[in-house]
């Protein structure tokens, strides 16, 4: 029955029918499961263990709450860090041991809050629209929200009545009435900082048993849907799982996703939250485990840390909570088993117990080609992956026709990266930042993220006049995305994938395919066939970013070692130093570069004349905010310009042998056959075999056939390889 409480003065809304504590995190009956299994499995007796091993240095001691200067990095910005992980691992230990000490902590924790955030104004380090009041960013003030909510209700029966009020009035109301009266438009904002805010707002409503937050949590603070936790799940995932601010991102948002929906399967399970949209929360642990490298990495697309891995504790949430309420997936026990600890609820104990004496769990996730469509419709653009391999052979090609990507994203439309045996190849610079690095501009954004990382030209697509796509307008980039034209990622020897874009610059249409290939002899290559087309001449610039030392080139160049001079002026463009340069006509350019082990060569086809660049970033870079990354530039100058590239993984190096084996590319000689609005003919010679491609540019319909050049198939594209049709 609902019932109104009135405590000191207090009006607390009605309960929620299913109010008990806790229920944020775990209930009464599932922390008692989990004690009684302590003992039992290695992992989570050794998860429990470093908890409790770093809760207890602060049992009996005056903990710091300090009134927040610091940016990310300094002293307050890490303490209250420290202070909202310490106060949930404390109430995690309070429910487990019945230890009143432990609950004791957090209390005296939070009763400093409750004096500290009423006098808190915009901190003084904020530099955006979203200023925090205990940190910089608003963002960190929503982590705080969302453990220490957490934290309260797994210590709530042993308060108080009148702790509670100073805790909830003090503590937790500023922060929320900050968030969703004076940071409106921010808490509404469809956006990983939504999720995040929407997350802390209505795990303290479920703690405080305080509908008008959860209410708001849920629907926006207008109650009507167009926002809120729902409007989050709708808006940000395509209904494939993709996450629109790419993989990176979605590392970062599905902590809040899932602890939410964690705290409402409990305190509100007429939501049914786990399986609203088709299980969107499944599917997007799902997708973003795809999108990691073999050492769990994330690909680094939009802004990206390289650094970041499916170990950190985002990801050990998501795992172990799918793993209890989506059920047994093999694949989450290959990340689990990586990540080596366990969250202290049913689905750690279940996971735990699946690892403890299985000798039988693979060494990598188990990755496939996929395609992921962009957009809450499905409708915007998307990414494929191709692969071809297994084990630590797997090489995976990433192309991306995506949306923007919202704030984080970057302006890379047509964009390919390359991974191979667990390296990046070609690579994407991801974003540039020292997160939790103090000297480096507070751990924020550094500004060359915007001025160089985000521009086009630290990509791997086709830049126009030394223009970002856009012309890099964020705004801009927001109304518009590429399409795919067509794809078959269902083979283990042709795979392919092709799209356009329109509207990166106004009257250039670009075209793109990738054919990922193992050919019979089990060599792999990519051959990139990329039209751009318009009725007025444009220099078009083809950057390939790779990752390697450069071993050898078929052409002579100038190399500028005494005196070096910028590529360009703006756009990203001021920060490469021109290394080398040559000037070619009519030929089959080739340069060959050596990473770890194995030699990868770039053939590229000159028809007529084009300028090739070797440049390397960090000009104009006097605090060496930016890495020293090398890159290789073909510039071609007309109205409709064809880059055709073959890209080849082979032979080996090893260092302790001193020996090399097939370290020269197999490409002899690239020819383009036909190339028009109609069709794109392409002929490659790999040592004395033919590779031919032919690929239709305007039907793509699966049953039409197809006569050019002599040339029969049927459908948008056919591959043959020494007279033979590669399926």
């Amino acid at each position: 029955m609902k019932r109104l409480l009135k405590i000191t003065g207090l009006l607390i809304m009605p309960l929620l029918l299913t109010a008990q504590h806790p229920v944020t995190f775990f209930t009464k009956s599932e922390a008692a499961e989990i004690k009684g299994n302590l003992a039992k499995y290695p992992v989570l007796t050794r998860s429990y263990s470093e908890i409790k091993n770093d809760v207890d240095k602060y049992l009996g001691k005056d903990v710091d709450v300090p009134f927040p200067k610091d940016a990310a990095g300094g002293y307050t910005h890490e303490k209250h860090k420290a202070n909202y992980t310490l106060m949930f691992n404390s109430g995690i230990l309070y429910n487990l041991t019945n230890d009143i000490k432990y609950a004791r902590l957090v209390r005296d924790i939070l009763l400093k809050y409750a004096v500290l955030n009423p006098t808190l104004k915009n901190h003084p380090q904020a530099t955006s629209s979203s200023p925090g009041h205990i940190f910089w960013q608003a963002l960190n003030d929503a982590n705080w929200l969302v453990y220490t909510g957490m934290a309260y209700d797994l210590i709530y029966n042993s308060l108080l009545p009148s702790e509670r009020n100073i805790i909830e009035n003090g503590a937790f109301r500023p922060e929320v009435d900050f968030f969703t009266k004076d940071l409106k438009s921010w808490f509404n904002l469809i956006h990983n900082h939504g999720v995040w805010a929407c997350a802390g707002v209505g795990i303290v409503g479920i703690a405080t048993n305080n509908k008008e937050y959860v209410d708001m949590a849920l629907y926006g603070t207008n109650k009507d849907g167009k926002s809120g936790f729902l409007a989050q799940m709708n808006g940000l995932f395509s209904p494939d799982g993709y996450y629109t601010e790419g993989p990176y991102y979605v590392r970062y948002a599905i902590l809040p996703y899932y602890l939410f929906a964690n705290a409402l399967q409990r305190a509100r399970p007429d939501l049914n939250i786990f399986k609203y949209r088709n299980a969107i929360l499944q599917k997007a642990l799902t997708s973003g485990l795809q999108q990691t490298n073999l050492d769990g990495k994330f690909f680094p697309l939009n802004d990206a840390l390289k650094d970041k891995d499916y170990t950190s504790n985002e990801l050990v949430t998501a795992v172990d909570i799918a793993w209890d309420v989506y059920g047994k997936d093999e694949g989450l026990l290959v990340v689990a088993k990586k990540q080596d600890r366990v969250l202290l609820n049913k689905g750690g104990i279940a996971i735990a117990a699946a690892l403890t004496g299985n000798k039988s769990v693979p060494t990598y996730y188990s990755y496939r080609p996929v395609e992921y469509k962009d957009g809450k419709n499905g409708d915007e653009g998307g990414v494929s992956l191709l692969r071809i391999g297994k084990g630590n052979d797997l090489s995976t090609l990433l192309y991306k026709y995506t949306s923007h990507g919202l704030s984080h994203g970057h302006f890379d439309k047509l964009n390919i990266v390359l991974f191979d045996k667990g390296n990046e190849i070609l690579t994407d610079y991801g974003s540039v930042r020292f997160i939790g690095i103090e000297q480096k501009y507070g751990g924020r954004y550094l500004p060359e993220n915007k001025t160089y990382a985000s521009q086009t030209i630290a990509h791997n697509t086709i830049v126009a006049d030394e223009t970002s796509h856009f012309n890099g307008r964020e705004e801009e980039g927001e109304k518009y995305h590429s399409d795919k034209l067509f794809s078959n990622i269902n083979s283990s020897s042709v795979q392919v994938v092709s799209a356009k874009e329109d509207n990166a610059y106004k009257n250039v249409h670009l075209q793109r395919t990738e054919y990922f290939l193992q050919l019979p002899d089990g060599r792999k290559m990519i051959v990139d066939l990329f039209n751009a087309s318009s009725p007025e001449e444009h220099q078009y610039d083809l950057p390939f970013q790779y990752s390697g030392q450069l071993i050898n080139t078929s052409f002579t160049y100038e190399s500028f070692t005494k005196k070096q001079e910028t590529l360009g002026r703006k756009n990203g463009y001021q920060f490469l130093w021109k290394e080398a340069e040559a000037k070619l006509n009519n030929a089959t350019a080739q340069f060959t570069f050596l990473n770890d082990r194995t030699y990868y060569s770039i053939s590229t086809l000159i028809q007529d004349t084009a300028t090739l660049f070797f440049t390397r970033s960090g000009a104009n870079d006097p605090d060496f905010n930016l890495r020293r990354e090398p890159a290789f530039i073909i510039r071609k100058k007309g109205t409709d310009e064809a880059f055709v590239t073959v890209i080849e993984i082979h032979g080996k190096f090893d260092p302790i042998a001193e020996f090399s084996t097939n370290s020269y590319p197999s490409v002899k000689k690239i020819t383009l056959l036909q190339n028009n609005k109609d069709y794109s003919i392409a002929e490659v010679m790999v040592d004395d075999k033919k590779l031919l491609i032919a690929q239709c540019n305007k039907d793509f319909d699966n049953n039409t056939k197809h006569t050019t050049q002599n040339i029969n198939w049927t459908g948008p594209y056919a591959v043959w390889y020494d007279g033979k049709i590669l399926n």
